[in-house]
């Protein structure tokens, strides 16, 4: 059954190897917009998903928007034409948190994207591990706009589409059809939007074939792997893996897989 909050829904959905959580940013009359309202209670219910873990079941997280017209189309536009120096880092400071904890969960989170994913709705689906769109969906950093540059998670856009790309969103405030950002790296799929969902869903299937234990240490390399050295990188790495013998779930998918083989 869905849990409602003022500005998310929350639907769980089981699977044979757990439960996926489907998040839903619903306010599709104004595209979906994150206002601090929103950011706040998009975050509960994030931090809710960490407390739940692996532990408690879950497997994976999808992100999307209500309605067809947008996935997040940015931040609301209304709140920041009132912001002052202190508010305004108070805002982004918040919006940050979200795409920190986002990027925290121990499990695989999805963007599925329809529509526009603008400004800071392209910094939470950069935040998401995959991001799978349908080919109405339409990307763009537009900030310097409207007067202010593209901060915090828009970071991480060199790294998924290269540093002359990623100049070029952030400079331009240009916007890129789904084609483009499939083309660019900035999506790993594109698909007709009737057919986003069962896109969606055939990656769940893939990542349930996974152990949770392994994708959890993995998610917490990719941390590593992005703010440390290459050194720092490959330590983490053995550590990672020595560590996944702690327990006989490693061993014991080789012995099946090996079984198979036979």
């Amino acid at each position: 059954m869905p849990e409602s909050r003022t500005r998310v829904a929350l639907t769980w959905v089981d699977g044979g190897e757990g439960r996926v959580a489907w998040l839903e940013v619903s306010e599709p009359r104004r595209l979906n917009v994150l206002d601090t309202p929103a950011i706040d209670d998009l975050s509960g219910v994030v931090d809710q998903l960490g407390l739940v873990g692996v532990a408690g079941g879950l497997r994976a997280v999808v992100l999307r928007g209500g309605g067809e017209r947008a996935f997040i189309g940015g931040a609301d536009l209304r709140e920041l034409s009132r912001l002052d120096e202190r508010s305004a880092r108070e805002f982004i400071t918040r919006l940050h948190e979200l795409c920190r904890a986002l990027r925290a969960l121990p499990v695989p989170v999805i963007a599925s994207i329809r529509g526009y994913c603008l400004g800071a709705g392209l910094e939470v689906a950069a935040s998401c591990d995959l991001r799978v769109a349908a080919t109405d969906a339409s990307f763009g950093m537009p900030e310097v706009l409207v007067g202010i540059p593209s901060v915090i998670e828009a970071a991480l856009l060199p790294q998924l589409v290269g540093w002359g790309r990623a100049r070029e969103m952030m400079l331009t405030g240009r916007m890129y059809d789904a084609s483009e950002a499939l083309a660019m790296g900035l999506v790993e799929e594109v698909v007709p939007a009737e057919s986003l969902e069962a896109a969606v869903t055939r990656r769940l299937e893939w990542i349930q074939r996974a152990s949770p234990e392994a994708l959890a240490a993995q998610k917490d390399l990719f941390l590593v792997w992005e703010r440390g050295s290459l050194e720092e990188a490959i330590e983490a790495g053995i550590d990672a893996f020595a560590a996944s013998y702690r327990t006989s779930d490693g061993r014991a998918r080789m012995q099946a897989f090996l079984a198979r083989k036979t």
